[in-house]
């Protein structure tokens, strides 16, 4: 099933009440998201009928219900710059292999099944669009890149004894058979939620990171050695002479903060001497408060 005869699906009247062509893949995205999710209950009766006596309307049902699935999973490889009304498209397709061959006397949800099919049908059409410059430049890896698939035993990592029969078939070095099977394996993935319709409990691994400010326990013991360090450099500015600690204070303490031509005008002495005073200043806070200067 291509984009356009999933939009042919949607388009035609039935029960999901969506009647009209779709004119852009927002709008399929949205005409997507309008569509009920079936409950266990309704999934079991349709693929049976489908089963039993090839309802190709239960089928239809079965696949528009599912198809915000598809949209999810495809979005995860958005990050190889292939469209995603493509990875959508392909997408699709391995949803309706996938309930082609759905059994309901299993007990697994149509979903659970369906993953697997969708994914792989993905991955096929990522690997044949790639662009060849992301994914292998040498002659050797694209000699891999064409033939690695074809010559893999299943779909599984090849074992050590694999790689190097890989490797001597396609006369190239048991690394270079390693280095891109972990290259066509690897997908990206959101790193923010993606919400699936309108379902707002979707994770993506940024729900999974811990705020800064997470445990009580270390936010009471940072509060408490701000208030006890703020405590002890009030105390320590009262060991020091008025000018001292005026001195500090406007030079660092308070907005706008003096310079040093301003108070060496104030009280008559040259800058060289304020900053004098203000160094000494410091180092006595630094002997009194070793942690609050």
């Amino acid at each position: 099933m291509t984009l356009s005869s999933t939009t042919a699906l949607i388009a035609k009247p039935g029960d999901f009440g969506l009647i009209g062509p779709v004119g852009s893949f927002d709008a399929y995205v949205e005409r997507v998201r309008r569509i009920p999710v079936l409950s266990r209950e309704q999934e079991q009766e349709l693929a049976r009928r489908f089963r039993d006596s090839e309802d190709l309307d239960a089928a239809r049902e079965l696949v528009l219900s599912h198809l915000r699935f598809v949209l999810h999973i495809a979005r995860g490889y958005s990050g190889y710059g292939l469209p995603v009304s493509d990875l959508v498209q392909e997408g699709n397709v391995g949803l309706m292999k996938a309930v082609k061959r759905f059994d309901p006397t299993v007990g697994v949800r149509l979903v659970s099944f369906a993953v697997h099919w969708i994914r792989a049908e993905i991955h096929e059409y990522v690997l044949r669009n790639w662009r060849l410059v992301r994914i292998a430049t040498t002659k050797a890896q694209r000699k891999l890149f064409f033939n690695l698939r074809r010559v893999k035993p299943n779909l599984g990592w090849l074992s050590a004894a694999e790689t190097r029969a890989v490797a001597k078939d396609l006369g190239v070095t048991p690394a270079e058979v390693t280095d891109m099977e972990q290259r066509l394996a690897a997908r990206d993935a959101s790193f923010d939620p993606v919400p699936v319709g309108d379902e707002e409990d979707s994770y993506g691994p940024a729900a999974y990171l811990a705020a800064p400010g997470a445990d009580p326990a270390v936010t009471v013991l940072d509060d408490e050695q701000t208030e006890d360090s703020h405590s002890q450099l009030v105390q320590g500015l009262e060991t020091l002479d008025d000018r001292s600690r005026s001195i500090l204070k406007r030079r660092w303490l308070v907005e706008p903060k003096a310079t040093l031509q301003e108070l060496a005008a104030e009280y008559g002495i040259s800058a060289e001497r304020i900053r004098q005073i203000e160094a000494a200043a410091f180092t006595r806070l630094r002997r009194l408060l070793p942690a609050a200067v």
